[in-house]
């Protein structure tokens, strides 16, 4: 009989790939604790309810719901119901700055809030199962075809009911929209930082590979992101890191080099400070896990037309 599912961390590969799309197109498994990656997610649920312990809040979905968050920060799915069933697309950080939200919704994105729908919306469950099809189907077009839809859809949220989630204690921002020339920069930089985070890079390597001063690069990224430099490269290397420790047998020490630490302390100063644990203790949490019932079975999507 289907039932709830599990995550397997093991089979979990957003961590590791900060400058690719990732479709998970499933039955949402609840994990037993937090995990982060450095794509924008956006989740559609068809069937069943999907409950998410953000960053210092709960966020509870129902069918037809429609919601996008930033990853960078800790989430996990807390709960389901029996027997659900959603997508969740893992955007490249680049492509939120394309969206035309109202700069507040924006930064308040970016520092942690959930954005959802109001209410259903009749050509979502179509228009999700299509796009999801287009995006794992590998053809460069077809992918490109539906981000440019997808982004559309998220735009049109701000014009009709939505509610913004957020922690009681998120801080009160002065919100700034990026003009085109910043996110060209922005863009440039992201790109810099995925392929060289293992890297020991600055931010003036940063600086240099989008052709911009250094207190610029500095200035532009914080107040398009909410984020320093620093941060941003350390968060690529603590989702990296988070892939490795995931594997069976990984050493801690290893597993700080690899990612681009130069320092076992540094790892682990970085690491607590994100998610209030040691890599050792969140490896020791990854595997006390109920086991997944060998009568589960992945179920299609429901013909909306049906």
């Amino acid at each position: 009989m289907p039932g709830k599912r599990y995550w397997d961390p093991l089979k979990s590969t957003v961590e590791k790939v900060p400058n690719t799309l990732v479709v998970s197109h499933m039955q949402p498994g609840i994990m037993p604790v937090p995990h982060w990656h450095a794509q924008v997610e956006i989740n559609y649920v068809f069937r069943g309810t999907v409950d998410y312990q953000m960053h210092g809040y709960p966020v509870h979905l129902e069918p037809g719901d429609l919601c996008i968050f930033w990853g960078g920060l800790p989430h996990r799915v807390a709960d389901t119901s029996e027997d659900p069933f959603y997508v969740a697309v893992h955007l490249p950080l680049i492509h939120f700055f394309r969206l035309r939200l109202p700069p507040d919704m924006q930064q308040r994105l970016m520092r942690g809030a959930t954005l959802v729908t109001g209410q259903p919306d009749a050509s979502d469950a179509a228009n999700f199962a299509r796009w999801s099809d287009y995006m794992r189907a590998g053809g460069v077009r077809r992918s490109n075809h539906a981000i440019d839809e997808l982004l559309l859809r998220l735009e049109r949220i701000q014009f009709d009911a939505y509610r913004l989630v957020e922690a009681e204690n998120a801080p009160v921002i002065r919100p700034e929209a990026p003009d085109q020339q910043s996110f060209q920069n922005i863009g440039r930089i992201c790109a810099f930082v995925a392929e060289n985070f293992r890297q020991q890079i600055d931010s003036a390597d940063i600086a240099v590979s989008a052709d911009i001063h250094p207190k610029y690069a500095m200035n532009v990224f914080k107040k398009s992101t909410g984020m320093t430099l620093n941060e941003y490269v350390s968060l690529l290397r603590l989702s990296y890191a988070q892939a490795l420790l995931m594997q069976d047998g990984a050493n801690v020490l290893r597993v700080a080099m690899d990612s681009g630490f130069g320092s076992l302390s540094a790892f682990n100063k970085s690491f607590r400070k994100m998610t209030g644990m040691s890599p050792s203790d969140f490896r020791r949490g990854m595997h006390p896990r109920p086991q997944i019932s060998a009568d589960f079975a992945w179920r299609p999507v429901p013909n909306p037309s049906a």
